[in-house]
């Protein structure tokens, strides 16, 4: 399987469960793996053979960026759902950070895989 890979897409939403959490926006990290057969795309040199990336990172910052949930857990799911329904993809790993929401770690969060 062929994976085309985003990482590190930094977007300001509403996250948190806790009242000071839902008056802010704070910061999440979003990576992303994709599954793609990038082989016509490579014989053919053109990005309507491929899923484009660009596409995929102003989509999913268009949907958090807009987003106010209260558990990280459920912000990945809908980022799943949306490439896999969206954009055809049969396999997706979604990462989502949220640092500094714990002290003195530099990093919480969760990933999911969704797909075969």
């Amino acid at each position: 399987m062929d994976k085309i890979f985003l990482d590190e897409l930094k977007i300001d939403t509403i996250i948190g469960i806790w009242d000071w959490e839902r008056k802010i926006r704070q910061t999440v990290i979003i990576d992303l793996e994709m599954s793609a057969d990038i082989a016509r795309a490579a014989a053919t040199d053109s990005v309507e053979d491929t899923l484009n990336y660009k596409s995929v990172a102003k989509r999913v910052q268009q949907f958090v960026g807009d987003s106010s949930f209260q558990l990280v857990e459920t912000l990945a799911e809908r980022i799943a759902g949306i490439i896999r329904d969206e954009f055809g993809v049969a396999w997706v790993k979604v990462r989502v950070h949220k640092p500094g929401a714990i002290r003195g770690s530099k990093d919480v969060g969760i990933e999911i895989e969704r797909g075969s």
